[in-house]
C-alpha cells in the first residue's frame, strides 16, 4: 500500500462557532483507492499557509510511503530540517497526516482504530461541555450579562446541561488573558470566580463535577490565591493555571492546592508531557490529538501518565475529526477520565461531516465503523469557506492591568 495524493480543506465554522473560527482537514488517498481523513489543530499561522505546509510535508515524507509505517513517517517529519524538538506548528501538521494514516489503516483492516492501538477498554466515554449561551454567538456582547460574566446565568446554563445528561461542566470566569501573562488575578476576577463556583454548585449539587478553566494567565502566587477561592466548592480540576513553558511552576501550584491540576492543550509530543508528568505539574492530562503529534503519540503519553497515576482528559477546541481521534484514544486507554465534547455533537459544528458522533445521556458511544468512523462532507465544506483573517484562537495583545 502506498500513499499517492493529499487534499486539504478549510471549513469556516458556522455560528455559533463553538470549537473555533475554522477547521483544517486533510484527506490522503492510497494508490489502491483507500482514503483517510485527519485534522490539523494549528493556531499560529493562517489556514491557507497551514494547508501549504501539509502539502509540503506530505510531498517530502509521506508520498509513496506505506501508511502503516507510522513510526518511520513520524520520525522523518519530526527530525526534518535538523529539528527533532517539539515544534507546535510541525506537530500540528504531522498530527493531521498521521491521523489520516490511521484512518486508512483501520479501513484496510476493517477495524475501528481503537482496536488497533490496544483494543476497546471503555464501552462508553463520560463527556463534559463548556457552558455556552442558549442563543447567539459564542462571543456575546462582553458588556452585557452572559454565561461568561454572570454567575446566575452560568448556573442556569449548568443546570440545563446537567438535565441533558452531562455530569461535568466547564467554565472560565477568571478574567482576561494576554500574550504578556502571567499576571496576578484582579480582585474582581477572584470574586467572580468564587461566585461562579458557588452558584453553579448550588444549582447542580452533587449531580455534576465543576471544571474550572483558565488559560495560563496567572503567576504562581496568583494561581495560589485563586486556588484558595475554589477549594470550598471541590472542583474536579483547575485547568492550566500558569503558562505552559515551565512545568515546575505548575507543580508548585499542584503541591499547594487540593484541587487537581489539569493541563496539556498547548503541549506537543511525549517529551513535553513527560516533563509535566514527572514534575507532578498535572494529574489530569489534556492532550489535543490535532496538535500533540497524532494518535500513536497520544497513546504513548497516556502510557507515561499511567506510570504516575495521572489520567487523560483529551482536549477539544477544534473540529469533529479531532473529536473522533480523541474518542479512539480514550476508548483504548485504561486511565481515561473524561472527554471534552462540543455540546452534544449536533448542529452547525457537525455540518462538515456526513457521519455523526453518538452522544447519549452524558456519554459518547465509540463507533464500530472502520478507521476513525468519520467522513467529510465536501459540499458542505465548499459552501462554508473561511473568509476572515483572524487566527483560529487569539489572545489579547495588551497586558492585563489591575
Amino acid at each position: 500500500m502506498q500513499l499517492e495524493t493529499i487534499e486539504t480543506f478549510v471549513f469556516g465554522n458556522p455560528p455559533p462557532r463553538h470549537g473555533g473560527r475554522y477547521f483544517i482537514f486533510v484527506r490522503l488517498t492510497t494508490r489502491c483507492g483507500i482514503t483517510g481523513v485527519g485534522e490539523i489543530y494549528n493556531a499560529t499561522f493562517g489556514p491557507d499557509i497551514v494547508c501549504a505546509m501539509a502539502k509540503d510535508m506530505f510531498g517530502r515524507h509521506f508520498h509513496d510511503a506505506d501508511p502503516h509505517h507510522i513510526e518511520k513517517l513520524w520520525h522523518r517529519a519530526y527530525g526534518a530540517g535538523f529539528t527533532q524538538r517539539p515544534d507546535v506548528t510541525v506537530m500540528g501538521v504531522l498530527s493531521g497526516l498521521e491521523m489520516a494514516c490511521w484512518d486508512i489503516i483501520g479501513k484496510a483492516a476493517d477495524q475501528p482504530v481503537y482496536q488497533l492501538i490496544g483494543g476497546r477498554v471503555h464501552d462508553r466515554l463520560r463527556s463534559y461541555t463548556y457552558l455556552y449561551p442558549a442563543q447567539g454567538d459564542v462571543y456575546p456582547d462582553p458588556d452585557a450579562p452572559n454565561v461568561y460574566n454572570d454567575a446566575d446565568l452560568a448556573a442556569e446554563a449548568a443546570l440545563l446541561a446537567v438535565d441533558q445528561g452531562f455530569t461535568a461542566v466547564k467554565f472560565d470566569p477568571a478574567g482576561p488573558y494576554s500574550v504578556y501573562d502571567g499576571h496576578q488575578p484582579r480582585l474582581e476576577d477572584l470574586d467572580r470566580s468564587e461566585q461562579f463556583c458557588k452558584r453553579i454548585r448550588e444549582a447542580v449539587g452533587n449531580r455534576a463535577d465543576l471544571l474550572f478553566g483558565t488559560h495560563g494567565q496567572f503567576t504562581v502566587s496568583g494561581a495560589k490565591r485563586m486556588a484558595r477561592r475554589l477549594e470550598p466548592y471541590d472542583p474536579l480540576w483547575f485547568e492550566e493555571p500558569t503558562t505552559p513553558e515551565n512545568p515546575a511552576d505548575m507543580a508548585e501550584i499542584a503541591r499547594f492546592t487540593s484541587v487537581p491540576i489539569a493541563a496539556g492543550e498547548r503541549l506537543c509530543t511525549k517529551h513535553e508531557f513527560a516533563r509535566l508528568i514527572e514534575t507532578g505539574g498535572a494529574s489530569i492530562i489534556q492532550m489535543n490529538l490535532g496538535r500533540v503529534g497524532g494518535i500513536l503519540e497520544a497513546r504513548k503519553i497516556a502510557g507515561i501518565a499511567q506510570t504516575r497515576q495521572a489520567q487523560i482528559a483529551p482536549h477539544l477546541y477544534c473540529g469533529p475529526v479531532v473529536a473522533a481521534a480523541n474518542i479512539h484514544v480514550a476508548t483504548a486507554s485504561p486511565n481515561f477520565l473524561i472527554l471534552e465534547s462540543i455540546g452534544t455533537f449536533t448542529g452547525a459544528y457537525m455540518s462538515c461531516l456526513k457521519t455523526s458522533i453518538e452522544w447519549e445521556n452524558g456519554y459518547v458511544i465509540p463507533s464500530d465503523a472502520p478507521g476513525l468512523g468519520v467522513e467529510l462532507d465536501d459540499d458542505a465544506i465548499a459552501a462554508n469557506p473561511y473568509t476572515g483573517d483572524e487566527l483560529h484562537l487569539t489572545m489579547s495583545p495588551d497586558p492585563v492591568i489591575p
